[in-house]
């Protein structure tokens, strides 16, 4: 297991010292808003848990909800309401 992980870290390690500068700032530009986003998703998964408290709809927080409202938005919402709903 630990040979793999190391393997795996190895491998990322040299796509990264392959990248140029222009696409290294590109790619950490893309991954700091995939965590804002995600950062924002868990407050709206919070605030939807509050207000659906008062209709009896509960919607997990976990990691795979936070991706999916933070990578669909306003459908990942949704959707994950009628699966709360309807499951």
């Amino acid at each position: 297991m630990k040979v793999a992980i190391l393997l795996v870290l190895g491998v990322v390690l040299l796509f990264v010292l392959r990248l140029t500068k222009p696409q290294l700032q590109h790619a950490a530009e893309k991954l700091s808003i995939l965590w804002f986003r995600l950062a924002f998703a868990f407050l709206v998964l919070f605030l939807l848990n509050i207000a659906g408290g008062f209709v009896g709809v509960y919607v997990p927080i976990n990691l795979g909800s936070g991706f999916l409202l933070a990578l669909l938005g306003i459908p990942g919402a949704a959707s994950l309401l009628i699966l709360a709903v309807f499951l």
